[in-house]
């Protein structure tokens, strides 16, 4: 095989596995929900229309319940203090 012919499939297959790597990455974000009140300040995906600021990396405080993370869906059950709403509903907030 001539060295062009060898470089040609290596580079195929290193496009392949990208593509593959894009669609798997799609389908987990699918699988993301919102998970309140679990972020550091500075390190929030986004936060609700009452967090007082436009988005994500703004969290002024830690564990702010307007600000929240993505996580894999049913993760935010799992963490103390996360919940699935923000902080303008309370009675939404996980039972332990």
């Amino acid at each position: 095989m001539e060295k062009h012919q060898v470089l040609a499939v290596a580079i195929g297959g290193l496009l392949a596995l990208g593509l593959a790597g894009n669609a798997s990455a799609a389908d987990k974000k699918m699988e993301m929900e919102k998970c309140y009140g679990v972020a550091k300040a500075g390190m929030n995906d986004c936060g609700s229309k009452k967090s007082g600021h436009s988005c994500a990396g703004q969290a002024t405080k830690n564990s702010d319940v307007n600000d929240f993370v993505a996580l894999p869906k049913g993760t935010c059950n799992k963490i103390a203090g996360g919940t699935l709403s923000d902080g303008g509903d309370m009675m939404m907030k996980k039972a332990m």
